[in-house]
């Protein structure tokens, strides 16, 4: 195995016993019983993760979730423009979008870098656009440089109707006012919209038949961080590729991501048409290392690789990639939410067909929903907020997202009441998305909203919520939870259970160091019969389970 993908160490891990008792505070490890530390309980689960961390049947690892890895440092380009060298000017009334968007397109084509926004405000009569690799658009702060977005996506667009029918708005869950996609393919996507040909909205176009095959792949298990293909030749280190896998006839793919055994075998799975057009899984990784056929993969595999499932590594479109947003506020013209799914698309920032790209200190206010992460992969959102009169999604994961890190993030409460026939979900996942983080959060309003989709291997990590929410999701779309979704000290402030404890809903999962919570307002009952196989540890507590954050534990282990 190559040196950079040393995490793979099993040495590393299984000499780990130490690191499984301390508490991570701060993004620093203290022994415990150190002075001035409370003593903690480290669970089981802990001690059998750290035997089997690619492979444990509840626990997903996620020690590489985000922007290169989960870095701590995110990449600073050298800055090549200032938006008020292109017509740009703070004074709240000139519509600066062309301008920035004109300085971000010459960054684009000098190869990348870093366009600035000074302080002020910033009016945008239109939506803002990175489209090209190695570009981040940077603010002064986010208290100190706001973009006044006027206008909303239905009318700089056109209305996005939904390609499963019905009178919904696609705007609902999907596109920002801040929009970082590959260019060719957000005009792709703008182009079926303006005709009314609902997309598909994921790596391999909108009708998902833009890939060409690599290599087929052979047999291999979950975790494994090396895989075997029948031709090499078209493979090299750093290139991204897909490793798709087709589901069969039985929809044992669909099984195996649900964990397996009686109940997901028992399902019916033919009438879940919604979740079916997901299939196939399509899984964003780069190459680290080619030798013969032995190709080595930035990440472990989330899943295993059999024959019945067609896998193969194969092309999609052009990558968004080493891209960015920092230090700014996007607002919106205040407006009232819209009735639930018809929002017209007054919308935050979004990630697309994007790869190591990240938003880092940004603030959305007064938007239809926040942050976007759509066919996202290895991205990370850090120390953003979403506040102002409230929002349908505060974020949301679909579309096949994985493998993204959400930290230090907070859910503001809302400013006005939430009017007749709107809904509040909260963090969102969906899609078959998988092996996502949401870490260091607090959120004043929403829920852990699982939007059906069979999501799996997401983990939710050092939280507290106002558990006021509801989740989302048609029955067409499936089961809520995929297997090896793990939430890990979590603090629920309202003492409701639902979507928050999850050891009678979520096959093969874990629920640690949550404190006591009861179900009310909407209940929900598992979609699987049988035995869950789920875990539930240190029940009635917060904060003493030791790691504090199972994400940051599994990082430091990683490292």
């Amino acid at each position: 195995m190559s040196g950079s993908t040393g995490i793979g160490r099993r040495s590393l891990l299984a000499g780990a016993v130490t690191v499984a008792a301390v508490a991570v505070t701060g993004g620093r490890a203290t022994a415990e019983g150190a002075p001035g530390q409370a003593r903690g309980e480290v669970p089981a689960l802990w001690r059998e993760f750290e035997r089997t961390p690619f492979t444990h049947p509840q626990i997903p690892y996620v020690g590489r979730a985000g922007c290169r890895g989960g870095a701590a440092r995110l990449p600073r380009r050298p800055v090549v423009a200032d938006v008020t060298r292109y017509g740009a000017v703070p004074d709240g009334t000139t519509d600066c979008a062309p301008a920035i968007n004109r300085a971000i397109a010459a960054a684009g084509r000098a190869g990348g870098g870093t366009v600035t926004i000074p302080p002020g405000t910033f009016r945008i009569d239109g939506l803002i656009r990175v489209g090209h690799s190695r570009v981040v658009l940077r603010g002064a702060g986010s208290g100190r440089t706001t973009l006044y977005a006027t206008k909303n996506l239905s009318e700089l667009i056109g209305v996005y109707g939904s390609r499963y029918g019905g009178d919904k708005s696609a705007w609902s869950w999907a596109g920002g006012l801040i929009w970082l996609a590959p260019e060719a393919r957000w005009n792709s996507l703008a182009a079926a919209i303006r005709a009314r040909a609902w997309p598909f909205e994921g790596w391999t176009g909108n009708r998902r038949d833009e890939w060409t095959t690599l290599t087929t792949v052979e047999p291999a298990q979950r975790g494994a961080w090396t895989v075997r293909v029948a031709d090499a030749s078209a493979l090299r280190p750093g290139r991204l590729v897909l490793l798709r896998l087709a589901d069969d006839a039985g929809h044992t793919l669909l099984q195996h991501m649900a964990g397996g055994g009686p109940g997901p075998e028992a399902y019916d799975w033919d009438d879940k048409t919604k979740l079916t057009s997901y299939v196939p899984y399509e899984w964003p990784v780069r190459i680290t290392r080619v030798h013969g056929r032995e190709v080595t993969l930035e990440r472990p595999l989330p899943l295993d690789v059999r024959p019945e499932w067609d896998p193969r590594l194969t092309t999609h479109v052009q990558e968004l990639t080493g891209s960015g947003v920092e230090g700014l506020t996007l607002e919106a013209v205040r407006t009232p939410q819209s009735p639930h799914l018809l929002d017209k698309g007054y919308n935050g920032v979004v990630l697309q067909c994007a790869y190591d790209c990240w938003a880092d200190d940004v603030v959305v206010r007064d938007v239809d929903n926040g942050f976007g992460l759509v066919a996202a992969s290895a991205c990370t959102l850090r120390r953003t907020r979403v506040a102002g009169r409230g929002s349908h999604h505060p974020y949301f994961c679909r579309e096949g997202s994985h493998d993204n890190l959400i930290e230090d993030f907070t859910v503001e409460e809302r400013t006005v009441p939430a009017p007749p026939g709107t809904q509040l979900h909260g963090i969102n996942v969906e899609g078959l998305s998988s092996y996502n983080v949401w870490s260091r959060g607090e959120m004043r309003m929403g829920t852990f909203d699982s939007h059906r989709g069979l999501p799996f291997a997401d983990v939710r990590t050092d939280i507290t919520v106002n558990n006021d929410g509801r989740h989302g999701g048609d029955a067409s779309a499936g089961p809520l939870f995929g297997a090896r979704f793990t939430h890990w000290n979590i603090r629920v402030t309202n003492g409701r259970a639902g979507l928050t404890r999850i050891d009678g809903l979520a096959p093969y999962s874990a629920t640690v160091g949550i404190n006591e919570v009861t179900e009310s307002g909407q209940t929900d009952v598992p979609d699987f019969t049988g035995d869950l196989h789920s875990r539930l540890e240190l029940y009635g507590t917060t904060g003493v389970v030791r790691p504090r954050n199972l994400h940051a534990a599994q990082r430091a282990l990683s490292r």
